[in-house]
């Protein structure tokens, strides 16, 4: 119970830095860091929910192999968020 409060918590943390980052009038130099933030955190709450909520933690092979499959996902996702900033 304690581990589910624990996530729990650091669910609503990680979603009221992003909520922030979000709403935070940013220079226009910051846009591509402050986008990369608010997917760091959204992947870190991925992480959080398949470990604490779907119990991936007493399976580290399978926690493994999702948290290489979310981590190549949200680096193509930020490659295709950071596309426009380079031209």
């Amino acid at each position: 119970m304690r581990a589910l409060i624990l996530g729990w918590g650091m669910l609503i943390g990680f979603s009221a830095v992003s909520t922030l980052v979000s709403i935070l009038p940013v220079p226009s130099q910051w846009h591509a860091a402050s986008g990369a933030i608010v997917l760091l955190l959204a992947w870190l709450k991925a992480r959080v929910i398949l470990s604490r909520y779907l119990g991936l933690c007493a399976a580290p092979f399978w926690a493994r192999g999702f948290g290489l499959a979310l981590g190549v996902f949200c680096t193509v996702l930020l490659g295709l968020y950071l596309i426009p900033f380079m031209f």
